[in-house]
């Protein structure tokens, strides 16, 4: 019988650590600008109920997780690695937002504990998706050139749901979602929802940038147009609805009214679905 192979892993050196985090807080920065920049957003931290963001916080964390499978700001193998490195992912987006938070003025050591917590805590959701996805879009290389696990149907939709996620974070906290909502006809809308779903089908199958995905053999258009683009469409209008709901975007407000808020903000939540399976 002979010997059973020994696979032996070796952790990163400590230049590779360091590079690893260099990567995550520039991903951290790079992601989280727009939100880090944005008075909504800063209003948010004083007025958003406490439990809705702790419930956004928590919901995060297995999230990252479950990314650092796929991306991550350093290449991991255990389950222990990724859970250690979605820990420091969110200290990473926290000591970034904190740092540009107070050189802004936008948090002082005068305001009340509860307001400085809040105006952090929203930030740390984008960037510690920034710092997560730093290999993916600031390492060396592209992530096939790794020992990356190829998604599954279910992996690719949950990469969809963090693109949608990210990009949703980024944009819902800004009174133009509610006014383009509001601006808009009810044929309007439609158009919309059809000219997302197009997009988001081509940007993965049809314009051939890089990572795009060939269709699977004997696979005709309407099962992968059902399969990716109308699953993945409704999956980032739950998404948008859970960030509106989040932020009090639906507070006190009716049906079509939170409907056409969720088509507006499932309009770049689509296209950072489709773009996040291209870059992972």
């Amino acid at each position: 019988m002979p010997p059973a192979e020994v696979i032996v892993r070796h952790g990163p050196t400590p230049r590779e650590f360091w590079i690893g985090l260099g990567r995550a807080f520039a991903g951290a920065l790079i992601f989280a600008v727009p939100v880090l920049m944005t008075m909504e957003a800063w209003a948010l931290g004083f007025h958003l109920h406490p439990l809705r963001l702790a419930l956004l916080l928590a919901v995060t964390l297995p999230m990252l997780v479950l990314l650092h499978k796929y991306g991550g700001f350093r290449q991991t193998v255990m389950l222990g690695d990724r859970i250690a490195d979605a820990f420091v992912a969110i200290l990473v987006a926290t000591v970034a937002a904190t740092a540009v938070l107070f050189i802004f003025g936008i948090v002082t050591v005068e305001m009340p504990l509860r307001e400085v917590i809040g105006k952090i805590a929203v930030q740390v959701v984008p960037g510690s998706l920034g710092a997560s996805l730093a290999r993916a879009q600031l390492g060396p290389g592209s992530l096939e050139e790794e020992q990356i696990p190829e998604p599954g149907y279910a992996g690719e939709l949950f990469l969809m749901v963090v693109g949608a996620l990210f990009l949703s974070v980024n944009i819902a906290p800004t009174e133009e979602v509610v006014l383009i909502a509001y601006k808009m006809h009810p044929w309007q809308e439609i158009a919309l929802v059809v000219a997302t779903l197009a997009l988001m089908h081509a940007f993965v199958y049809e314009f051939e940038f890089r990572g795009s995905h060939s269709p699977e053999p004997g696979a005709g258009f309407l099962s992968i147009f059902f399969r990716y683009a109308i699953v993945g469409y409704v999956l980032v209008m739950l998404v948008n609805l859970y960030i509106l709901w989040t932020f009090g975007r639906t507070d006190g407000v009716g049906f079509s009214e939170t409907l056409s808020a969720v088509v507006v903000l499932s309009f770049p939540g689509a296209l950072g679905a489709a773009v996040a399976r291209l870059i992972l």
